[in-house]
């Protein structure tokens, strides 16, 4: 298991191009705005769907 550690280690050091602050910074802004604008998407179709089954339900009734 310290074998694996020490590996994994060594290849995120050596092996991985991690991106500069900038654009870490750029990325993680449009991920942020994506998340948003899906997290609307999301409650938007859920309040659809909430409503249709409230007047499905009263219509039964």
């Amino acid at each position: 298991m310290i074998d694996y550690i020490k590996e994994s280690f060594e290849e995120l050091k050596n092996h991985v191009s991690w991106p500069t602050w900038g654009e870490a910074q750029n990325l993680s802004v449009i991920v942020a705005i994506f998340s948003i604008l899906f997290s609307l998407a999301i409650w938007g179709v859920d309040s659809v769907f909430g409503e249709v089954v409230k007047i499905y339900f009263n219509w039964l009734s």
